[in-house]
């Protein structure tokens, strides 16, 4: 039996290095195409070997943002099950390409979120395309090594530390914007508080609307529908404010009526919303109208009929995701792409077609290559998710975009994520502990009453022990209290080991907790020190 199962490890072990090595030779050969087209492409330009290089960086990057990031858009999907892993990697690798081609806009801002001064850098073009190339790297191999440890971190974060890593080895901590992070240190908290809160006021509100109500499926099918309505208003808004900011001029000028403004104000984007929810709420309630008839009175069918919405929310979030955070694998890249192409440092740069390429296609290979890992942490290693929670997360996820926007708070679409999958758990914990401490009482009062008739037979026996003169009915009784004693210390055992189980029921895994949160925290700060030593490094090799 040994032998047998040694074998079986030995051949599990070399059917995974294999999948392994597969794994890391499309990510290789991913990285070479693009390494190789951008220096035969630029072939007659000077510094062309530095932008082939960063179109390498750009590459690496792209991959470690679709195998960290893109978990937090379909995770809950698939931990609820309402998605199988290849479902949720085939539809978000689709629209994350999607938002980034359609919706990453033609231009980007060459340092992302104004962390540093531009100004800095002079005429020293040299200088600025080495602290954006190690800026990439850095950024890049803090994704790898986060996704490695299965700690979903933000990929702007990432970004924000290796630009400001980079900019501090270049010209000093006066380059850096200290107000601007420390926004971003904000959002360290402000994100998954928010997005927690979020979720977890939807969950509630689903629960005292549907879940506990003895008719559940009636009261379905009449609140199903609003909540739904509610997330499409929801995401077309946190679309149309977030996806299509960067092609809105090309919309307005299609659509005449709309107001000629540079991106969609919030009254546009709300009205769009608005438009968009009535039509899916008489949508949606005819077909949860249909669908009553012949489902069960349980809480599962009402889980089925968030299934459907969960999917759409997977995509959209993805195409959002894709048309937003492309900037931070091709911003440093297309900066480096103008700066190596004109000569001069800008601080916005038009992007080429096969840059934007290199960001589209980086993240869908990256997901479908790594992307798993952290999809199943998200979806099920934090809490158990089922369908409702996983549509609080994705309300929570566009909800709390949007008041953040309009408030001017700094925000991190990872951070608020996590955070809602957290709030839901802890909501779980505090409705279910009413029903907990009871049980613990119980246990107790149980405990309390077998130690006093435990004390009751040992001063029985000790007095029976004491008497000098025995008959045989004490020494038979003397037996009986032996066992009664052995039976009453097994009963208060086992009622210590049900007491100790329930005051550990947690449903959210405070390991995993405790080690995001460190991830989150250290995320600039390790991108910045990696950052700063690669600019070091290149400027020490190329001077």
């Amino acid at each position: 039996m040994e032998i047998q199962t040694v074998k079986k490890m030995e051949k599990e072990a070399i059917k995974s290095s294999s999948f392994d090595f597969f794994r890391l030779g499309i990510a290789l050969f991913f990285m070479t195409a693009v390494l190789t087209y951008s220096f035969v492409s630029t072939g007659g330009v000077p510094n062309n070997v530095f932008l082939a290089i960063a179109a390498l960086f750009g590459a690496y990057m792209a991959m470690n943002i679709g195998a960290n990031d893109v978990a937090n858009n379909v995770g809950p999907a698939v931990g609820s099950k309402a998605l199988t892993m290849g479902g949720a990697i085939v539809i978000a690798a689709i629209f994350e390409a999607a938002g980034a081609l359609i919706a990453g806009g033609d231009v980007v801002k060459t340092i992302k979120k104004g962390i540093i001064d531009i100004s800095a850098f002079g005429s020293n073009t040299d200088s600025f395309i080495w602290a954006m190339m190690s800026a990439l790297l850095a950024a890049a191999a803090w994704l790898n090594f986060a996704t490695m440890s299965k700690a979903p971190v933000s990929t702007t974060h990432s970004i924000v530390g290796g630009v400001m890593g980079a900019g501090i080895a270049a010209a000093g901590f006066s380059i850096v914007a200290w107000g601007t992070m420390g926004k971003i240190a904000a959002s360290w908290v402000i994100s998954p508080v928010l997005g927690g809160i979020i979720a977890a006021a939807f969950l509630f509100a689903i629960k005292k609307t549907i879940v506990f109500r003895e008719d559940k499926i009636e009261a379905a099918s009449k609140w199903v529908p609003i909540f739904v309505a509610i997330m499409s208003w929801a995401f077309v808004t946190y679309l149309t404010l977030k996806g299509l900011k960067k092609v809105w001029p090309s919309i307005v000028d299609v659509l005449a009526f709309l107001p000629d403004t540079k991106k969609p104000t919030f009254v546009v984007a709300a009205l769009f919303g608005l438009v968009v929810a009535a039509l899916v709420y008489f949508l949606v309630k005819k077909t949860v109208a249909r669908k009553a008839a012949g489902m069960k009175n349980d809480r599962e069918s009402i889980n089925l009929l968030f299934t459907v919405p969960l999917i759409f929310a997977a995509a959209l979030l993805s195409f959002a995701h894709g048309a937003n955070d492309v900037a931070n694998a091709i911003g440093p890249l297309a900066a480096i792409n103008d700066a190596v192409i004109s000569g001069g440092i800008s601080t916005k740069a038009g992007i080429p077609l096969w840059v934007m390429a290199v960001g589209a296609v980086g993240i869908a290979v990256g997901l479908a290559l790594y992307g798993p890992k952290l999809i199943r942490t998200v979806g099920s290693e934090i809490t158990e998710l089922d369908q409702m929670r996983a549509f609080s997360v994705a309300m929570a996820a566009s909800i709390t975009v949007i008041i953040a926007s309009q408030l001017g708070l700094p925000v991190s679409s990872t951070h608020i994520a996590v955070g809602g999958i957290f709030g839901v758990g802890f909501l779980r914990e505090y409705l279910d502990s009413t029903d907990l401490k009871e049980e613990i009482a119980h246990d107790r009062e149980i405990i309390d009453d077998e130690k006093k008739q435990l004390k009751a037979y040992n001063a029985e026996l000790e007095k029976l022990d004491a008497k000098e003169k025995k008959g045989k009915a004490d020494y038979e009784r003397i037996v009986d209290l032996y066992k009664m004693i052995d039976e009453e210390e097994k009963l208060i055992k086992t009622a210590k080991k049900q007491l100790k189980s329930a005051e550990k029921v947690q449903y959210v895994k405070r390991d995993a907790v405790k080690k995001i949160i460190a991830a989150w925290v250290i995320t600039v700060p390790a991108a910045a020190i990696l950052s700063a030593g690669i600019y070091f490094m290149i400027r020490g090799i190329l001077l």
